[in-house]
């Protein structure tokens, strides 16, 4: 029997309402082969129990240091079956919000390079400015109230959104860079397919692994 290739891992990180579920829709739905989407939601939704959610999708700010202790056990989970899904060959896309920015630092991108090492792991930063991630938030879905926070009476940005904007891109490694202000989730799809099939080999893992030693 031969070997199974790997499935290739997009990992699309970004601040909540930054476009990256509807990269990662974009992604599945033109894109050859099985993608499979294994990120923040199907795994705080589908998967952590209430009392501990919001789990990997905790705010920046250290606002819940009880459960805190869980969250680097959760992330290795969530990336331990992005891993066994790309060893058996299946295509996985993850869309989620790294940061830091704990009541102390957790450390979870170099935990993740580890996991991810010697597989085909993209790193995409998703970036997109914060007027228009206030839109967004503003223009929230129907029956999505009171998940995002939006603008105050007096148009000011809540501080949660600054520290999202803030501490999501940090340290900033990325393979590739979109900016969905600019592009459709369509075309940010594209411009990673393109990417994927004509691109150098993905290293941004790496590199992260490698400055956590420094």
């Amino acid at each position: 029997m031969s070997p199974t290739v790997p499935g290739r891992i997009v990992v699309l990180n970004g601040p909540p309402r930054s476009g990256k579920s509807t990269i990662a829709a974009a992604m599945q739905d033109r894109f050859e082969g099985v993608w499979m989407n294994l990120g923040v939601d199907v795994f705080v939704r589908g998967a952590t129990p209430e009392r501990y959610r919001p789990g990997i999708g905790l705010r920046p700010g250290g606002e819940r240091p009880e459960i805190e202790a869980l969250v680097p056990v959760l992330y290795a989970a969530m990336y331990e079956c992005v891993a066994v899904h790309s060893r058996l060959g299946l295509n996985v896309v993850v869309d989620v919000g790294h940061h830091d920015a704990y009541a102390r630092p957790l450390g979870i991108l170099p935990q993740v390079a580890s996991q991810l090492d010697g597989l085909p792991a993209l790193l995409v930063g998703v970036r997109c400015p914060i007027e228009v991630i206030m839109q967004r938030r503003d223009a929230s879905q129907p029956g999505r109230e009171g998940r995002y926070a939006t603008s105050a009476p007096d148009g000011a940005v809540p501080e949660v959104v600054r520290r999202w904007q803030r501490e999501a891109h940090r340290p900033g490694i990325y393979d590739l860079e979109v900016d969905t202000s600019a592009l459709s989730p369509p075309e940010c799809a594209d411009l990673i397919g393109r990417r994927l099939v004509g691109g150098p080999p993905p290293t941004a893992f790496r590199r992260i692994a490698r400055s956590s030693r420094t």
